[in-house]
């Protein structure tokens, strides 16, 4: 039978069947939430599918804003579509995990996974570990629902009806199983997604308490080949029913009692080096007393910190029903889609709304409701709350820690975003960046559950800092400022490696403090990889230089204006002298690129000075290369700080314009990376590297171009369908573009409070500010009028007809668009 009878459990039938607690809201919830007018029922427009299909990479479960629980369906376990644990076009379910991550390349988590069940002999598949067997089951694909903090789907082979909630930090689930069926349940501790790019599970403990309503336990994660390397998480979980059966299994053979442990083994190879990591495994199955219901709930509190802080988690939210608790999601949703919108189509209203959402998923409030976190400095855990506090206005508030922040892709467009929808929450993530810089040494740049994984490019926290700080100057203090740029300097400086060194796991530090740094502080700029037969003839020289080098030189712009805050007039002018080290990329040689219609390229740089040769700016590789995710077409265009020099350096403003031209028409040599998806041209939309290229015709004397791509962009590469996002979603970037471009502007340089116009998609759109609204209005829209005739701003023209700040939009007021269908009567110069 599939359920040993194990004789000898006898649980005690005199527990209650829930730790109730008092039901909280959370003191950490969304602060910037406004109240939705109650006949704008936003919830209806929001699709959790939408990103599911295609490279986006997002997941349909359960969560609340910022939630710690993402609770979602499993249906891919390996490979790229892995990473947030679902792909549309599968009906494989392997279960329901309690965390996941949004839209990225890369995965590894998928945190205690339930799966409900009845059937006597379970069907088993493998996978590629012949170590391990998981269960497996078909959905019924027609059945499955996904809104806003709800989830539901009926498996096909039981007739099973799974519906998930959440709060913040606690999985609600209810399984109605089909009339005298089995009410059965697996816990698997050692499902993980990715794991065939490194993931593991270090150590997994489960124990089934003497009460029969309550399991609990812990898992030990890590990335094998070095991405995630300490994650840690507890469960507290609880059930109505009382637990009848129960079988446990340690690396696929029975275990005797209620508790079961496993660790990790090491399997080395020939010369003793460790080569792979067999995962810790620990399994129930169990089986439950029917009752009168034929509904099973659980509610499955976390913890990053202790067994107690998820105990403690589950006491203080746990305490209401399913149906409560989904009312309850419902209304936080509700509050926190605070922006309105008029006009427009249904689907655009979908597409809008849901981007919108997803901009609010990460990064996620991470730690326990006394405060409790767990920092980055070698996993020790910290008093959040209440240890310091924050100035912003005249309130004085405590700092909530967070997590997950994908600050490469973010820092471009969501950030911007947040200072607009979220300002307390913009300037709350520029100083919990600070905190972590002080327990780990560095700033983040992916951080992860309070791990560092040193993934993507250059330093780019700074660029959050820097546009929290020149648009909410009074939030932070003189000591803050100052805080800020000593974090700053540490993580775009080479002198305090050996010191880290010491502290940090080797490998993760050579990813995050990089040694483009060190070149780029004593050359000026990052030398390229020279090759022969496939391997560098200089290991020491620095992969994807071109791209290390022009982002660092922009977030040494960002670091420059930290510095302007701080007084600190030394630094601000070594960091603007700094962020000129763009030019050294750039070969403007009209002649050698005619064929390609450009007058030059961002090109790798020899050691010695010279540019590479053989030379293709068609040519990319993923990770091995010198360009990230792209090519020599899309990066030439990454100097967001400087397009004045830029123009310089290329040849002059008509030689930026036919360049750009040129980008945008230039044919597909078919070597793109799965990365470089949505090519209008060369421009690679579905990727944030070119996210701010359309938007340089604003720096021409034909804006309206601008206007043209933009419409484009958002009537055909964002849809209301699982397909819909052109990329990986990257934890809220593709969405957050959305929002901004379809709201009519954007932020350029994503360190200056500085907004660029583009093409409002709706007739209205109203941002609660302090104090009022801030309402952008478009008048004479309508689907073909995408040209702007005129726009004012509280009726006062834009700077040079097309720009204004940010503290425009912090007083409210409003930004009036005048469309029109035809070209000539378009802005056609600036002013």
């Amino acid at each position: 039978m599939f359920i040993s009878r194990v004789s000898q459990v006898a649980l005690s039938v005199s527990a209650a069947l829930f730790l109730f607690g008092c039901n909280s809201s959370s003191s950490d919830s969304n602060p910037n939430t406004g109240v939705v007018s109650p006949e704008v029922n936003v919830l209806k427009y929001v699709d959790p599918f939408i990103g599911t299909g295609f490279n986006g990479h997002t997941f349909p479960g359960a969560v609340v804003p910022e939630g710690m629980v993402q609770l979602s369906p499993d249906t891919e376990l390996m490979g790229w579509h892995s990473s947030s644990g679902y792909h549309y076009d599968k009906e494989t379910l392997f279960g329901f995990s309690h965390t996941h991550l949004s839209g990225t390349g890369m995965g590894g988590l998928g945190d205690i996974l339930f799966l409900p069940f009845t059937e006597e002999n379970a069907k088993y598949i493998e996978d590629t570990d012949d170590y391990r067997e998981a269960i497996s089951v078909k959905m019924d694909k027609a059945s499955e629902v996904a809104e806003a903090g709800y989830y539901s789907v009926n498996i096909a082979e039981n007739g099973i009806k799974a519906e998930l909630t959440a709060s913040e930090r606690v999985g609600f689930h209810r399984y109605t199983y089909p009339e005298g069926q089995p009410q059965r349940l697996k816990i698997d501790l050692n499902s993980i997604l990715n794991s065939d790019w490194g993931s593991t599970s270090l150590r997994n403990k489960l124990t089934v308490s003497d009460d029969g309503y309550t399991i609990t336990g812990e898992r030990d994660a890590a990335h094998f080949s070095g991405w995630a390397k300490n994650q840690k998480i507890f469960f507290h979980a609880t059930f109505d029913k009382k637990i009848k059966n129960v079988q446990l299994l340690v690396g696929g053979v029975p275990a005797d009692g209620l508790s079961a442990e496993h660790i990790s083994e090491l399997v080395y190879d020939n010369d003793a080096k460790p080569v792979k990591r067999i995962k810790a495994d620990v399994t129930a199955y169990v089986e439950f007393e029917q009752g009168e219901s034929q509904a099973l709930n659980a509610q499955v509190a976390i913890s990053a910190v202790s067994a107690e802080g998820a105990q403690n988690n589950h006491q203080a939210e746990a305490g209401v029903s399913f149906d409560v608790a989904r009312t309850q999601a419902s209304e936080k949703w509700a509050s926190a889609l605070n922006l309105s919108v008029k006009g427009g189509t249904d689907s655009q209203k979908e597409i809008f709304y849901t981007a919108l959402y997803h901009t609010k998923i990460a990064p996620q409030v991470h730690q326990d409701v006394d405060g409790s976190f767990r920092g980055m400095g070698k996993g020790s855990i910290r008093e959040g709350e209440g240890e310091y506090s924050i100035a912003y206005g005249e309130a004085t508030e405590e700092l909530p820690n967070f997590s997950v922040y994908s600050l490469w892709d973010t820092h471009k467009a969501l950030h911007p975003l947040k200072t607009i929808t979220e300002p307390k929450r913009a300037v709350q993530y520029a100083k919990n960046l600070v905190q972590k810089y002080t327990e780990s040494g560095l700033l983040p740049k992916w951080e992860h559950l309070g791990d560092e994984t040193g993934t993507m490019v250059g330093y780019p926290a700074v660029a959050v800092i820097a546009d929290a700080i020149t648009k909410f100057p009074d939030a932070f203090t003189q000591s803050e400022k100052a805080l800020a740029l000593e974090a700053a300097i540490a993580s775009s400086t080479y002198d305090n490696y050996a010191t880290l060194a010491s502290e940090w796991d080797v490998p993760v530090l050579d990813r995050t403090l990089t040694k483009h740094i060190d070149y780029i502080e004593n050359g000026g700029f990052a030398p390229a990889i020279q090759r022969e037969n496939g391997e560098p003839v200089n290991p020491d020289y620095t992969i994807e230089s071109v791209s290390y080098g022009l982002e660092n030189a922009f977030y040494d712009w960002a670091i420059a204006q930290i510095a302007k805050a701080a007084g600190d007039t030394q630094a601000e002018a070594t960091y603007l002298e700094r962020s000129k080290g763009y030019q050294h990329y750039f070969d403007n040689n009209p002649m050698e690129y005619a064929d390609y219609g450009v007058t030059g390229f961002m090109r790798p740089v020899m050691m010695d000075g010279s540019f590479m040769t053989p030379f293709d700016p068609f040519g990319t590789a993923h990770e091995t290369g010198n360009y990230t995710e792209g090519n020599a077409w899309q990066w030439t265009w990454f100097v967001p700080h400087d397009i004045a020099g830029l123009k310089e350096i290329m040849g002059g403003e008509a030689a930026f314009k036919t360049n750009l031209e040129a980008t945008f028409t230039a044919k597909s040599q078919g070597t793109e990376t799965p990365d470089m998806s949505g090519l209008i041209g060369q421009v690679a939309f579905g990727n944030e590297p070119s996210h701010h290229i359309p938007y340089l015709y604003n720096w021409t004397s034909e804006p309206w171009k601008t206007q043209e791509v933009v419409d484009h962009i958002l009537d055909d590469m964002y849809l209301a369908e699982p397909k819909g996002i052109i990329g990986n979603e990257d934890v809220g970037a593709m969405s957050a573009w959305y929002v901004m471009s379809a709201m009519g502007f954007y932020q350029v340089n994503a360190a200056d409070p500085t907004y660029t116009i583009g093409r409002p998609l709706f007739d209205e759109v109203s941002i609660p500010v302090a104090g009022g609204e801030f309402k952008i209005t478009a008048e004479n829209n309508a689907d073909d009028n995408y040209y702007v005739k005129s726009v004012t701003i509280n009726g006062q023209p834009l700077e040079d007809g097309l720009f204004f700040k940010h503290v425009d939009i912090k007083a409210g007021g409003n930004l009036h668009f005048v469309m029109t269908a035809l070209k000539n009567e378009a802005m056609a110069i600036k002013q």
